[in-house]
C-alpha cells in the first residue's frame, strides 16, 4: 500500500522559480505511474529502495534508466514517461513540480537534458542537505508561500552544488526584461481574451522572436506557460471558493466551460468537478 503525503502550492506569482505540488511517497511493490506528461518540470529524489524510469529522449526514443537510494530523475515538460517501483525493494521519494524564469537555467549549469535526465550526485553533502529541504518542504505545507519559497531555493541552490563545480551561465538581461514584461502582463490580464501577438506587442518585438527567447528561456511556448498559469488560477477558486465551474471557466479566461473542462483535464488529470471534490478546503464546521 502506497503512503502518499501530496500538497497543492498556492500560487503567489513567483517569476523566478515557482512551485506547483511537492510531496513524498513510500511506494507499494511494483507501484507505477505513467504513461504521462506533464506541464512543468519534476525532480524525484530517492530516498530509499529502487525503481525504473522510463522516459522519452530528445529524439522520441524510449531509454530505460535503473534509479537506486541516493539518486533522482528529472521530468521536462511534454516528456512522456512512466516509473514503476521495483517489486522487491520499492522506492520511496521525495518530488516538487517547478518552474520559472530560472528553471532552464539551473538545469543547464547542472547538465540535465532530456537526454540526461538522471540525477546522480558528485557531492553527497549537497545531496544530503538537497534532501533535507525537499522532505522539508513535504513535511511542512502549512507554511506561508514565502516560507516554502524560501525552502525551494535552497533545495535547488544545494542541487545545483552537488552536481559538478559548474558555474552559471550568463543571460541576456533584454530578454530578462522582455520576459517579465511579459508573464506581469499575462497575470493582469489571464482572465481576458489575450494573443500571443497582445503579449509580444506589450514587449514591443515581433511575435515570432518573442516565442523564441520566451521557449529558450522558460522552457515551455508563451501558449503554454498561459493555460497552465489559468489552470494554477482555476485550482485557486477550485479549492477556496464555492463558484460554480462556468463562473471559474470565466474568470481565468474560458468563455466555454466545455472548453475549460478539457484543457483542466489534460493538465491535471481530473475534470474541475472531480479535483474540487479532492482538494477543495473544508470549511471549518465540518
Amino acid at each position: 500500500m502506497n503512503e502518499l503525503l501530496f500538497h497543492i502550492f498556492p500560487n503567489e506569482r513567483f517569476i523566478d522559480l515557482g512551485l506547483y505540488q511537492f510531496g513524498l511517497e513510500h511506494c507499494a511493490p511494483a507501484h507505477s505511474y505513467g504513461p504521462a506528461t506533464r506541464n512543468h518540470y519534476l525532480l524525484h529524489y530517492v530516498l530509499s529502495g529502487t525503481g525504473t524510469l522510463y522516459a522519452d529522449n530528445s529524439k522520441g526514443h524510449t531509454e530505460t534508466y535503473h534509479v537506486k537510494s541516493g539518486q533522482g530523475f528529472i521530468i521536462f515538460p511534454g516528456q512522456i514517461t512512466t516509473y514503476i517501483a521495483d517489486e522487491k525493494l520499492p522506492w520511496e521519494y521525495t518530488w516538487i513540480e517547478f518552474d520559472g524564469l530560472r528553471t532552464k537555467e539551473v538545469l543547464d549549469i547542472c547538465g540535465f537534458s532530456l537526454d540526461n535526465p538522471i540525477y546522480k550526485p558528485k557531492h553527497k553533502d549537497s545531496a544530503q542537505l538537497m534532501s533535507e529541504e525537499l522532505i522539508y518542504l513535504a513535511t511542512h505545507s502549512n507554511e506561508s508561500p514565502f516560507h516554502l519559497i524560501g525552502h525551494l531555493y535552497l533545495a535547488m541552490d544545494y542541487f545545483i552544488r552537488s552536481t559538478s563545480s559548474a558555474t552559471p551561465v550568463g543571460g541576456s538581461k533584454l530578454q530578462d526584461f522582455y520576459i517579465k514584461e511579459a508573464i506581469t502582463f499575462i497575470e493582469r490580464n489571464f482572465q481576458n481574451d489575450i494573443s500571443i501577438v497582445d503579449i509580444a506587442n506589450v514587449c514591443g518585438i515581433n511575435r515570432s522572436y518573442f516565442g523564441k527567447i520566451f521557449k529558450k528561456n522558460i522552457g515551455q511556448t508563451p501558449q503554454e506557460f498561459l493555460m497552465n498559469y489559468r489552470m494554477i488560477k482555476a485550482t485557486e477558486l477550485l479549492r477556496l471558493t464555492d463558484l460554480s465551474i462556468s463562473d471559474i471557466s470565466k474568470a481565468v479566461g474560458y468563455d466555454n466551460p466545455l472548453h475549460f473542462s478539457r484543457a483542466f483535464k489534460n493538465v491535471y488529470n481530473l475534470s474541475p468537478r472531480n479535483w474540487k471534490n479532492q482538494y477543495a478546503v473544508k470549511p471549518a464546521s465540518e
